[in-house]
């Protein structure tokens, strides 16, 4: 993240990066997304709850029957996130 912080991308693509982090630094992490995503756009694969809060849109596949995966899409900008 300090190379980042100092040459910027217009886009950053993180792949489970937050999955090995405890509640601690997942915080410092998130705090760092924030900082950044002024400058930025992230797409994050993520597990994560403390993450997830801090998006605007997440998408998922759901099977809801067998064999049939359905692509799910969430927007929370905007929206009241405990």
């Amino acid at each position: 993240m300090s190379i980042f912080k100092t040459r910027p991308a217009p886009c950053a693509f993180l792949d489970e990066v937050d999955a090995a982090l405890d509640e601690a630094n997942n915080d410092r992490f998130i705090r760092i997304i924030r900082e950044l995503v002024s400058e930025s756009q992230f797409i994050i694969i993520m597990h994560s709850n403390w993450t997830m809060n801090i998006a605007d849109h997440l998408y998922g596949i759901t099977m809801q029957e067998p064999g049939v995966s359905t692509r799910v899409s969430v927007e929370l900008t905007g929206a009241n996130v405990a």
